[in-house]
């Protein structure tokens, strides 16, 4: 792995890093104060065709203790001691999510590293294996100039798969774990102890464990029978060790057709059984769904809800198409993620989950109004300013003030333009950008 150079990091990275050292002094604001004017969304209108406009105001929302105080029709006299700062109608959003990304493994910042593909799955493993231990001592400067890019993004939480593996052992979650623990005033992270050279097959069961113990949060898994060579036993033993440590399950599931969805029912079988699992299992990617009819993808999706489970998509575009809508349809929970950024899988992603929103809205045909506004809940990890009945449900007192403050008039012009993130806070303290207006001393 070649080190950093300085050239490649001003083309790459040098605006993230920049913004981020620029805005350290300023990266704790008081711990109360209030961004007037801000522009929030309060209702639908109608007409004969449906939804035709969405409705905006300008509120003051005050922030204390990294949570939102109080949400109050902008205007209102403040304490003479307030901190207050002039958002001039920015549009208010939930800070974004992304729920599946490979942090501890990525060039970003880097000389380029010219791609190298074989075939499927086991290739990729391959090349993997042969290039990590060079990146290891490079995993926390990586990682964090890559939540630096998701910062900037309006990212400010992430679920991270972090391999575990017989070459590095539980070395990139170490690492991993402790950028991100530095990082953790402006940025909430999950890991997944991820098997990416397989689990049962790789005989990674003692690291998995390991690597339980020194901070990941989820047990991983990978497709139980094209990589881990026997569904029953795979499943079962990561269902073993979740159960051991009382931790949720996110396990990559690639592989397409009937050993896809036998994986998933034999989960959910697990889940009728063992209550205490229900809610706690994602499945990463989960393409064996997109071979499924109309009829059993309902059916199918049903099963899952049942079972309280989630799946994690990169929203893929191709000859197959992800059943999303049907998923949402049935109250089956779908987050997105970036997945692989310039590393030794894939060089093309972004960062940006709100990319994701967009391209759910081409693949799906939501075109109008209220589907592209209901789409940003892809980017958020759930939360919408509105409901689907135009019922404001974001922000309210008591919510932790994660969010992002971009130029647009409403969520749908934001995915449909993707307006730059001008101001991202997490938790009240500054992520990205600066503190909107003036400061008032």
């Amino acid at each position: 792995m070649s080190p950093s150079h300085p050239s490649r990091r001003a083309v790459l990275g040098a605006s993230v890093l920049a913004l981020g050292a620029a805005s350290s002094s300023e990266a704790a604001p008081a711990d109360a104060y209030v961004l007037r004017n801000v522009r929030l969304e309060t209702g639908y209108d109608h007409d004969a065709e449906g939804v035709s406009a969405t409705r905006t105001g300008l509120f003051d929302v005050r922030i204390a203790s990294g949570r939102i105080a109080a949400v109050s029709p902008t205007g209102a006299p403040l304490p003479a001691e307030a901190k207050a700062y002039d958002a001039q109608g920015l549009l208010m959003l939930p800070a974004f999510r992304d729920m599946h990304i490979h942090l501890d493994k990525t060039f970003y910042g880097d000389p380029w590293v010219a791609p190298r593909v074989k075939h499927g799955i086991p290739g990729q493993i391959a090349i993997e294996q042969r290039l990590e231990p060079g990146m290891l001592a490079g995993v926390e400067v990586h990682a964090e100039r890559l939540v630096r890019l998701c910062q900037s993004r309006g990212t400010t939480f992430a679920r991270s798969q972090c391999n575990v593996d017989p070459v590095i052992g539980t070395g990139n979650l170490v690492r991993l774990k402790q950028a991100l623990d530095r990082l953790a005033p402006t940025f909430g992270h999950e890991i997944v102890a991820f098997p990416q050279h397989g689990l049962v097959s790789a005989h990674v069961e003692s690291l998995m464990r390991e690597a339980m113990t020194l901070g990941a949060t989820h047990v991983g898994g990978i497709d139980p029978t094209a990589v881990d060579g026997g569904m029953e036993r795979s499943v079962d033993t990561v269902l073993q060790i979740a159960h051991d440590f009382k931790a949720p399950i996110d396990m990559h599931l690639h592989e397409p057709g009937p050993s896809g969805i036998a994986a998933i029912k034999r989960i959910a079988a697990r889940v009728d059984q063992e209550p205490s699992l229900k809610g706690r299992v994602t499945f990463s990617h989960c393409f064996c769904l997109e071979a499924l009819s109309e009829a059993e993808a309902k059916d199918m999706a049903a099963l899952m809800a049942q079972a309280g489970m989630s799946v994690a998509s990169t929203v893929p575009m191709g000859p197959a198409v992800m059943p999303i809508p049907a998923l949402l349809d049935a109250g089956v929970p779908v987050y997105t993620g970036t997945d692989t950024v310039v590393d030794f899988w894939g060089v093309f992603g972004q960062c940006d989950v709100l990319l994701r929103a967009w391209t759910a809205c081409q693949i799906y045909g939501w075109k109008d109004e209220l589907s592209i506004s209901q789409s940003l809940r892809l980017a958020t990890g759930g939360p919408t300013p509105l409901s689907v009945t135009g019922e404001q449900l974001w922000p309210k007192a008591g919510d932790p003030a994660h969010v992002v403050l971009v130029r647009a008039a409403c969520s749908a012009e934001a995915v449909a333009r993707m307006p730059p993130r001008d101001c991202v806070i997490h938790a009240g303290r500054l992520a990205h950008g600066v503190m909107p207006g003036t400061a008032r001393a």
